[in-house]
């Protein structure tokens, strides 16, 4: 991407948020101006950006990624045409000493330097398909109806353990049980409903399916972790997103410790590529000689279990590239052995 002239860092809340211009690390050129957090605001931030001569190919928008806060904000600037570069939070802040002052003039200013310093590694923001914001909406609600219906369910086991019992508060949380379940169906289906709607997603999703271990929930979080497969293509940048793939850490010889992948990601996708590494390795022929082999050569199960994640992203990944469906017992064949023959 080739850089901009002006880098805009804007620090976003809820209400409004506070503009920055800047061409060069540390020095404000324009601003720090606050607008509404709505469309009044966003229109009023255009008109601003146009009478200050300052053209959508010549800048390049920057802000923290700060979940719905600044959605409609990324939304309207794409529209005009504008760049958008939407950064972790902890990445931005750790590129800075903290000191000095806090406000939202200098953290928009930060931020606009940030976009300076770290111009070619920036997360440009591009609006997803109408069915994976559906989808998104749809699983994180499931996954919230599932936890409520785990806790309901815990607390009706420790109150049928109880000497004296609650007739009344036990019919209750096996009423809420009832609804919890019945509720995750609808979702679940609805979900289907989307996908059979569209018959490039469909064939995506019978292909993910294909796959040992992986269900119809599993293929759907898929859809969503990679937009439709058009963010992360490459499995090894897909398994760093997910934070599966082991870290080393070491430092000169007296600073070692064993590779081990990050505790936290996306968590949803992470229990359920690890559901789906647990069922292959225990109904798949294939994968569970893998698993007891390296059992056998001590290694730690769970290290076994997350070389299995990989090698499911891996193949995943391979069959949306060529378009085909899992097929047991494939052996790919290196492209330069074909040539010798």
């Amino acid at each position: 991407m080739k850089p901009r002239q002006y880098a805009i860092g804007i620090d976003i809340s809820a209400e409004d948020f506070t503009v920055s211009v800047s061409t060069d690390p540390g020095i404000v050129l324009y601003g720090s101006k606050m607008f509404d957090n709505n469309l009044n605001g966003f229109n009023k931030l255009n008109d601003w950006l146009k009478q200050l001569g300052i053209k959508s190919k010549d800048s390049v928008f920057c802000m923290e990624a700060t979940g719905v806060y600044g959605e409609r904000l990324c939304y309207f600037l794409n529209e005009h045409k504008y760049t958008i570069a939407v950064e972790p939070p902890l990445k931005v802040k750790r590129a800075f000493k903290v000191d000095g002052h806090k406000t939202d003039a200098v953290d928009s200013l930060q931020i606009a330097e940030y976009a300076i310093r770290f111009y070619d590694e920036l997360n440009i923001w591009e609006p997803r398909e109408d069915i994976v914001e559906k989808m998104k909406a749809l699983i994180s609600t499931r996954e919230l109806l599932v936890r409520q219906k785990t806790a309901a369910s815990n607390s009706l086991k420790a109150l049928n353990r109880k000497v004296v019992k609650s007739v009344v508060a036990i019919k209750v949380l096996k009423s809420n049980i009832k609804m919890f379940t019945r509720k995750i169906k609808a979702l679940e289906k609805e979900m289907d409903n989307l996908i059979d709607k569209k018959p490039e997603i469909k064939q995506t999703v019978n292909i993910l399916r294909s796959t040992p271990g992986v269900q119809s929930l599993m293929a759907a979080n898929m859809l969503v972790v990679t937009n439709c497969f058009t963010s992360e293509k490459h499995h090894k940048q897909l398994a760093s997103f997910l934070k599966i793939a082991p870290l080393q850490y070491q430092s000169g010889s007296s600073v070692f410790k064993k590779p081990r992948t990050p505790k936290y990601g996306p968590s949803v996708m992470r229990k359920l590529l690890h559901l789906a590494a647990r069922s292959a390795v225990t109904h798949n022929p294939t994968f569970k000689k893998y698993y007891l082999r390296k059992q056998a050569a001590g290694k730690a199960k769970k290290l076994v279990l997350n070389n299995v994640e990989n090698k499911l992203i891996k193949i995943m990944c391979a069959m949306i590239r060529d378009q085909k469906p899992y097929m047991e017992n494939y052996h790919s064949i290196n492209p330069n052995i074909l040539k010798l023959a």
